[in-house]
């Protein structure tokens, strides 16, 4: 039996009828704000490639995050610029080092704010890449060495949770393994598991300072037509002990979202990343859609392809929408 017994427009002719069969819904809680902090700055540093996101210094982002907490979001998630930057990417562990320092603060003042760190080098090395240089590129084990370094000077100054993305083989394991080792067993670690590689993430290298200085880094990120390749990564990060994995971008890679939410039972997050968020505020500059508009379908389609949780520049805008 079809039409016209079945009329599918009988539950959209109202916007309370809308309401009562939406299927996919979010709230505050469903985003992570990424947020930068930067030494050698006096005040928030604008963003010129992502309107709207700044570099802030250790006493704005406490500003930030406190603002982010109010509204109901849950986590931040830190990325830090140094002031000096090396080959061995020593900044990034330092006990005194800009996201050390960040961590310290914000566990202070906003002790209910869940702060998740980035653990990788490429903010931090003077090549800009994320790991030890050997014969002209990324070598896979010393790397694992200097994310041990890291993520335990991360966690040591107080960190819920941390986050490497710098996509080495076996770093779960190599973080685990430390974390445990130093009496951090409780400490959860959230993998970007499935990291590929891709243009969308120019306007954060502008924010991180973080661009390669030779090549690129596609011998690591995963290429964009492998989605058997990252249901692999995110199945043996999971093997090595990883409590949530990532996929990251998410507005082009929902497919790999969809499959990893039904092959996985795992806590599962996207990256709504920097060039699916300046695109969309470029476009609304020139005013070729509606802002709001395209923040809501872009978010829903993550959600709804499977995602638990979405990092995203649109974390605070989204939480007003969706309170």
């Amino acid at each position: 039996m079809g039409f016209p017994i079945h009329r599918m427009r009988r539950l959209r002719k109202t916007k309370a009828l809308r309401n009562l069969f939406q299927e996919t819904r979010l709230g505050p809680g469903d985003f992570i704000l990424p947020l930068f902090v930067a030494e050698g700055i006096k005040s928030p540093v604008s963003i010129s490639s992502m309107p709207g996101v700044q570099r802030h210094t250790l006493i704005s982002i406490t500003r930030e995050a406190s603002s982010a907490a109010k509204l109901g979001i849950p986590a931040v998630l830190l990325f830090g610029l140094p002031l000096k930057k090396d080959s061995q990417a020593k900044e990034a562990f330092s006990k005194n080092g800009v996201i050390q320092k960040a961590v310290r603060i914000l566990k202070k003042e906003t002790p209910n704010l869940v702060i998740i760190t980035d653990v990788c080098a490429c903010e931090y090395t003077s090549h800009g890449h994320c790991g030890i240089i050997q014969n002209g590129d990324v070598a896979n084990e010393p790397t694992l060495n200097l994310l041990q370094k890291i993520a335990l000077s991360h966690v040591r100054a107080g960190a819920d949770m941390v986050a490497p993305s710098d996509m080495m083989d076996g770093r779960v394991r190599a973080i685990r393994g430390i974390l445990d080792q130093k009496g951090f067993k409780e400490t959860p670690i959230l993998s970007y598991a499935a990291k590929f590689s891709t243009a969308f993430y120019g306007p954060f290298r502008d924010a991180a300072d973080s661009a390669p200085a030779f090549g690129d880094r596609k011998t690591y990120q995963m290429p964009a037509a492998n989605t058997r390749e990252a249901l692999r990564e995110i199945e043996l990060d999971i093997e090595e002990g990883a409590d949530v994995v990532m996929v990251k971008p998410a507005l082009t890679a929902l497919d790999v979202i969809a499959k990893a939410r039904q092959k996985f039972t795992v806590p599962l997050w996207a990256y709504h990343v920097s060039g699916e968020y300046s695109m969309v505020k470029a476009a609304e500059k020139l005013d070729w859609l509606a802002k709001d508009t395209a923040m809501v379908e872009s978010l829903l389609a993550i959600k709804r392809a499977g995602a638990d949780r979405i990092i995203t520049y649109w974390a605070k805008e989204a939480a007003k929408f969706f309170k």
